[in-house]
């Protein structure tokens, strides 16, 4: 089986149409065979976006694997500045198609890692992709501190199951760490820069 970070075209596409309502307003995302939660918004991006007080919110976000689009999609309906990145192009295909059906202006690009990313952020903002494994995730959640501004936040999802606690605890060696949520096993944490 594909894995959805990875950027395999020989998978056979079938695209659908899902609708999410997500803080009161409904979205309407086309997705396809490898992508993540290709059947529609997961739990676990749902409760990340649920639990952020979106109105506090001011600035640039990096949506950190955007796949095809709700976290960046959902944060340039109120008024950010969004950059979206994934390595899956078809992905990232999409996350320019539901940009287009949701009418919001963002700027989507390929990225492996923070490979093609350029200057800071006052928030990454991610469900990362845990499947890459630990080496790799913490590579991502570590090195997003170097693409935030003083003071800017990492926030993002992780399932109890997934290691959310030893995540948290580890994170505390880079960051000032909160959980903002938790919510049927999933753990939305925030890590502010110093």
């Amino acid at each position: 089986m594909a894995h959805y970070f990875l950027d395999d075209d020989s998978v056979k596409r079938e695209e659908r149409v899902t609708k999410a309502m997500i803080g009161g307003k409904l979205f309407t995302f086309w997705t396809d065979n490898n992508v993540f939660s290709k059947n529609g918004l997961d739990f676990g991006t749902r409760t990340l976006l649920e639990s952020i007080d979106v109105n506090s919110l001011s600035g640039r976000v990096l949506d950190f694997g955007c796949g095809y689009g709700p976290i960046g999609i959902y944060l340039a309906t109120h008024g950010l500045e969004v950059d979206m990145i994934d390595t899956n192009v078809r992905a990232l295909r999409l996350a320019n198609k539901n940009a287009l059906v949701n009418q919001v202006r963002v700027s989507i690009f390929e990225s492996n890692l923070y490979q093609n990313v350029v200057g800071k952020y006052d928030y990454i903002i991610t469900n990362p992709p845990i499947r890459v494994g630990k080496k790799i995730l913490y590579e991502i959640l570590i090195q997003a501190k170097e693409y935030l501004k003083p003071g800017g936040e990492l926030i993002f999802v992780i399932h109890k199951d997934q290691g959310a606690k030893s995540v948290f605890r580890d994170m505390q060696d880079y960051y000032q760490v909160k959980i903002l949520q938790k919510n049927k096993g999933f753990y939305v944490i925030a890590c502010k820069t110093h």
